[in-house]
């Protein structure tokens, strides 16, 4: 077991589960080893912690999610990086960005593609799709309570 200081404390994590981004992420592609972090409330967000520099963290989600449409398929390089074949299980994720008016966004346009045969994920950089990095969530509208009581 390796120990790592994080913003979420003392980590303690095997080497061996990992998960490896072969390529790092777009724009940190020293970033290439993560924890995935357990999600201690209900929901689909969920935390990896870079094991390479320990003030990096990103939330993740499945866009299927808030988007039902979102189709992405992992294209020759992408199974080459990820060491799959057409009939492996993969998922896809999206970065989550939560800014200070906590109008939370998804990163559409540079999709993560994971692979749980191995453990390994590689992002990608949509061309052409018309995805944004900052897609908002769909708003979702109340409806008004109705009394099932006559008043």
């Amino acid at each position: 077991m390796n120990t790592i200081k994080t913003r979420f404390g003392v980590i303690d994590y095997d080497p061996a589960n990992l998960l490896l981004f072969p390529n790092g992420l777009v724009g940190l592609p020293h970033l290439r080893n993560f924890i995935v972090m357990p999600n201690k409330k209900e929901g689909p967000l969920f935390w990896i912690q870079s094991v390479d520099d320990p003030d990096m963290a990103f939330v993740l989600t499945d866009p299927n999610n808030f988007f039902p449409d979102y189709q992405i398929q992992p294209g020759k390089d992408e199974h080459t990086t990820l060491g799959i074949s057409g009939s492996d299980e993969y998922f896809i994720l999206s970065v989550v960005t939560v800014p200070a008016d906590q109008k939370i966004t998804l990163n559409l346009a540079a999709p993560i593609i994971f692979t749980p045969t191995n453990n390994r994920a590689v992002q990608v950089i949509l061309g052409g799709d018309g995805y944004s990095t900052k897609t908002p969530l769909p708003t979702v509208k109340r409806h008004e309570r109705r009394s099932v009581v006559n008043e």
